[in-house]
């Protein structure tokens, strides 16, 4: 197992590039299924997700080559339909696999999945979405076992916290294949279900209406191989800039797109930072600590739910009270407790935390207990005095690319240790 040691506080300047959308890349694997052509992925980040995802695929029969940041898939010859326990529940997004399965094979059989310890993340509106299409849904002994042949259908895919990024893609690989046309209401507009629709239009599939609630797909009779590069991490590039805020810092963040982080980079200014944006890249710089913001997370393009642990880091080094709201997951302010151990003062009120800045956070041994709360525990090593020890990083290696050589290229102080 390994952990991080921090020696704080750092300024952080310099250039530093994302990698291609964990949260893009592992649904596009995982439509590779529908196609018995080769596709090849491009800059695939190394990441345990994209591990996972990987041996998952092997495991259905999928023929899986990687060199570097490019991998080769073909679900040519006989490949299974049950995606087991023991692989799906490492990750969640290894249910991917049901779409893709039940579209192409008509048989699909996969686990409930796992993931991070955030809250209930129900996956009713995935089984939903393939109910509409035709599909026969049971739960036998802890799998999904849908069958059937699928034909277009219509269907509302909005619960309780908004739209469903998981389920838009799962019922979109399943519907590309399915006899007619299927129109799904309240999509997830969320730009890697863009990224899914464009690969998937690549392939031949007939899509319009991604990045928007409404979503329309002409099922075909085949998909084709297909050659591709996903869009860049949005997530990572609004990791990097808040590290480059709390460190007082200035970093240039290449191969990003800001257009996928207006809401993020409208709440960096709210705080102090001056952002600069252009093609591909962004400019992110302050020179004092950040005043007090409110932010709520909302469904895309709404404040991300995956960088308000990065956020309340930030602000707990504010110069006054910021309130923090989660309005995606129940349970995700876990971070809170272990940033409060490095002095923040951070109060928990069901859905809302209130953050009082204070002047300094000192350096302790800390526990990530998800990806994002574990690179919340790392900006604030950053900024804090002293030595900062991050347990339990093997949840951030499944989000990050070799962060600490990216941050330790650009002035942190920061190594990996086994232990």
């Amino acid at each position: 197992m390994d952990k991080f040691i921090i020696r704080g506080p750092t300024r952080l300047e310099g250039t530093v590039s994302t990698t291609a959308a964990k949260n893009a890349v592992l649904p596009i694997l995982a439509a590779c299924l529908l196609t018995e052509e080769p596709c090849t992925i491009r800059d695939v980040p190394l990441l345990e997700d994209v591990r996972t995802m990987a041996k998952l695929l092997r495991s259905l029969g999928v023929q899986v080559e990687q060199r570097k940041h490019t991998m080769k898939i073909a679900a040519a010859g006989k490949i299974e339909r049950t995606a087991d326990y023991d692989i799906v529940r490492k990750m969640r997004a290894s249910y991917y696999v049901l779409g893709p399965l039940l579209g192409r094979f008509g048989d699909a059989r996969v686990s409930l999945p796992g993931g991070c310890a955030i809250g209930p993340r129900p996956v009713d509106l995935h089984l939903k979405g393939i109910a509409a299409l035709g599909a026969d849904v049971n739960i036998e002994h802890g799998y999904i076992h849908a069958t059937g042949r699928l034909r277009g259908g219509s269907m509302l895919l909005e619960g309780a916290s908004g739209p469903s990024v998981g389920a838009t893609a799962n019922t979109m690989m399943a519907a590309v294949l399915a006899d007619g046309e299927t129109v799904i209401q309240g999509a997830a507009c969320e730009p890697e279900v863009s990224d899914l629709a464009n690969f998937l239009t690549a392939m031949g599939a007939e899509i319009e209406g991604c990045g928007t609630p409404t979503v329309t797909i002409k099922g075909v009779r085949r998909l084709r191989g297909a050659d591709y590069r996903p869009i860049p991490d949005r997530i990572e590039a609004g990791t990097l800039a808040v590290a480059a805020a709390i460190t007082r810092g200035r970093l240039e963040i290449t191969n990003c797109e800001p257009a996928h982080l207006m809401s993020a980079i409208d709440s960096l200014r709210k705080a102090g930072a001056t952002v600069e944006t252009g093609k591909r890249k962004m400019l992110v710089s302050t020179e004092r600590r950040p005043v007090p913001v409110t932010v709520t997370t909302a469904p895309y393009p709404g404040f991300a739910t995956d960088l308000q642990a990065q956020f309340m880091a930030l602000l707990a080094v504010g110069q006054g009270t910021s309130v923090v709201t989660e309005n995606v997951f129940e349970a995700r302010f876990l971070h809170a407790l272990e940033l409060n151990r490095m002095g923040a003062k951070i109060d928990i009120n069901g859905r809302t935390a209130v953050v009082q800045g204070v002047e300094n956070l000192s350096g302790a041994q800390v526990m990530a207990s998800d990806l994002r709360a574990s690179a919340a525990l790392v900006l604030a090593g950053l900024a804090a005095e002293g030595e900062t020890e991050v347990q339990r990083i093997y949840h951030l290696d499944r989000g990050y690319e070799s962060l600490e050589q990216k941050l330790g290229a650009v002035g942190a102080r920061i190594e990996r240790v086994s232990y």
